[in-house]
């Protein structure tokens, strides 16, 4: 996303390795500043299903779930197919737009995000030591920074991870330095920070988690990440160009659809009460209904790294092709203008699909067609992945089952 949205765009040059936070506000367009180093202050984070079809009513898909023999254990079928990739819809941001056609082959994708019990299988069959977990890298850090920016001692490049703390009362909504925290000792055993931890939360989405801790993961697992067009056919599950994963209606019936801010929280975002534990947080996979391609969560809850560099203008880049583009694997490098005090290069991933912090008062990131960049050394607490197949990797598995089975989570 082009702006700090769903308290959250944390993402885009600061959070992790990003142990400054710059906080700009943009929607007055008052721009606030903030650069504090590790351990010096840092104090903000920059970082059945319902059926609708413009119309028309689809035939369901057919939902197919992997059983480790005709199929990857815990893997959905996702059929490919041809789709308006984006949106034009009053919601949509420019980083959206405009709506262009894609086709994307068929895959196999997790059927929920990775949780906190796959993850530790990986780290104890692996002895794997997270992002979070290491101090920063300066080289890391220093390319998501103003020109100039002196490096901090080490003394203060401290390990951690951006957690959202919320507020105690209303605030405005410009600066989301009042809302997000770098945490020395956050990871993904204590999302939180010391003091937190994951007990009796085996079920639900590992995070605190960066994209090099999700391309490991997935190395291991013999998966990887998607694409960030195989990741928005997925998400809408055969309806197209509707504005949530499960139709038009946001609440159909009025039922809750997705792990979000509204209908989860009582207090306007970012008001979190210190007697209720804070923010409600994650729920585990599975809590909500599955998408039409059978596939749960793929917005809210927590946000998921996809394998695309991110530019702002992508999509104004593939529609301008003016055809049909084919399995995109996105732009070779980041570009993202929207980020004041952050180089525009910078180095940013594609992450998708919203948490539980979206909120219609400040973001609208729970629709399949939201998209942002995410420094890709960046751990969050709302921010983890999910895996695909592709077919020709599931048949090279097969071939070695007893090993490929020994991964699965």
């Amino acid at each position: 996303m082009s702006g700090p949205r769903e308290g959250s765009n944390p993402g885009a040059g600061t959070g992790r390795s990003g142990s400054v936070a710059l906080a700009a506000g943009r929607r007055s367009g008052h721009k606030v500043w903030i650069l504090a180093l590790l351990g010096l202050g840092v104090a903000a984070g920059l970082g059945g299903s319902y059926w609708y079809m413009k119309g028309r009513t689809p035939a369901a898909p057919v939902v197919v779930v992997g059983d480790g023999k005709n199929g990857p254990a815990g893997m959905v079928r996702v059929p490919g197919g041809e789709f308006l990739m984006g949106s034009d819809s009053k919601m949509a941001q420019a980083n959206e737009k405009p709506a262009h056609k894609v086709r994307v082959h068929a895959f196999w994708m997790d059927q929920h995000h990775v949780t906190n019990a796959e993850f530790r299988k990986f780290v104890e069959a692996t002895g794997y030591v997270s992002t979070a977990e290491k101090p920063p890298e300066w080289e890391t850090l220093r390319v998501q920074l103003p020109p100039g920016t002196p490096r901090p001692p080490a003394s203060a490049m401290v390990a951690g991870g951006m957690v959202f703390v919320g507020t105690s009362r209303p605030v405005p909504l410009q600066d989301y330095s009042r809302w997000w925290r770098y945490v020395p000792g956050a990871d993904w055993r204590h999302p939180g920070g010391p003091g937190t931890s994951i007990k009796g939360k085996d079920d639900h989405p590992v995070v605190q988690v960066s994209y090099e801790d999700a391309e490991a993961y997935a190395k291991w697992a013999g998966k990887r990440l998607p694409t960030e067009a195989e990741w928005e056919f997925a998400a809408r599950g055969g309806l197209e160009q509707a504005t949530y994963a499960w139709g038009e209606k946001f609440t159909p019936d009025g039922k809750q659809m997705a792990n979000v801010w509204q209908g989860q929280q009582n207090q306007p975002f970012p008001v979190v009460s210190p007697k209720a534990g804070g923010a409600l947080g994650t729920s585990p996979v599975g809590t909500f209904p599955p998408n039409g391609y059978g596939l749960a969560d793929m917005t809210g809850n927590a946000w998921q790294w996809v394998a695309d560099w991110y530019r702002a203008d992508q999509f104004r880049r593939e529609a301008s092709a003016n055809r049909l583009i084919e399995n995109p694997t996105g732009p070779t490098a980041s570009w993202d203008p929207g980020e004041p005090g952050v180089p525009v290069d910078a180095p940013k991933r594609v992450t998708r699909g919203g948490s539980f912090l979206c909120n219609e008062d400040y973001c609208l990131s729970y629709r399949p067609s939201a998209r942002r960049g995410t420094d890709p050394y960046n751990s969050m607490s709302h921010l983890g992945f999910r895996l695909v197949m592709d077919d020709s990797r599931w048949a090279e598995m097969r071939q070695q089952q007893p090993v490929a089975m020994a991964r699965q989570p």
